[in-house]
């Protein structure tokens, strides 16, 4: 249900880093309306980075992020942090409170960001998890179920405002094969569905091949290639980014 066509993020001429420590720079890509989005690379590449200078936490040294035209990081503070707010975002350990039960976290952008009634909450909190398969465990805590579960409620949180672009930070980190093969199908279920635009960062191949329609690989600090990954498969000449994408099968044939 892709109801828009076209960029909805472009980032131009991105550097960003610590101090004086820049992780990268000069970097160039475009996310598109209903993208299911990757940024990979080797460990230690940037991709968290990368992702978090998007969302609004860490401000780059130069360069622009523009969402649908709008420079965020040219924003004052609050039109940026309002902006932010319209993203959902999922963390890599699921970042769920201890504290709070399952429907509870869920329900918490709900309560913080909008005038529902307690019963709207209630009843948004349930479709959310029916989506994730969850509606029967809204009343355990995130120590009561398993991780794949966690991974999934985390999702269902990033959903509760509806937002038009999720961002995934290793959505299957930790998860076995067929849980994380799941939780493919979930995201994939969730851009059909909803339409919404989905950016993640992750190092699993198969995820990568399976869901992803765009990506971008960091190389040597910039952009190595973008594209579909298996159009970068099937094109590029960068060895390391041939055994990234095929586990080393294809060493020393391209």
């Amino acid at each position: 249900m892709k109801t828009n066509i076209g960029p909805f993020i472009s980032v131009e001429n991105l550097t960003v880093g610590y101090g004086d420590n820049v992780v990268v720079q000069d970097l160039n890509f475009t996310i598109n309306h209903g993208d299911i989005f990757v940024i990979m690379g080797m460990s230690g590449c940037g991709k968290s980075t990368i992702m978090r200078s998007i969302i609004g936490l860490i401000k780059p040294i130069s360069g622009r992020i523009l969402i649908e035209g709008t420079d965020i990081w040219a924003l004052s503070p609050q039109a940026r942090a309002d902006m932010v707010k319209t993203f959902g975002v999922s963390y890599q350990s699921g970042a769920l409170f201890s504290s709070m039960t399952i429907a509870e976290n869920v329900a918490l952008p709900m309560e913080l960001e909008t005038n529902m009634t307690a019963a709207e909450i209630k009843r948004k909190t349930y479709d959310k998890l029916k989506i994730v398969g969850l509606d029967k465990y809204g009343d355990l805590y995130p120590s009561e179920v398993s991780g794949g579960m966690v991974k999934r409620a985390a999702l269902a949180r990033a959903m509760a405002l509806d937002p038009r672009i999720l961002f995934f930070d290793e959505p299957s980190a930790g998860l076995d094969p067929i849980r994380s093969m799941e939780l493919d199908s979930l995201i994939k279920q969730i851009n059909r569905d909803t339409g919404a635009t989905i950016v993640m960062v992750t190092h699993e191949l198969q995820t990568i091949m399976d869901i992803a329609n765009n990506s971008v690989y960091i190389y040597n600090r910039t952009v190595g290639a973008v594209g579909a990954p298996q159009q970068i498969l099937a094109n590029t000449k960068n060895q390391e980014i041939v055994d990234f994408l095929t586990r080393g099968q294809k060493r020393g044939k391209k």
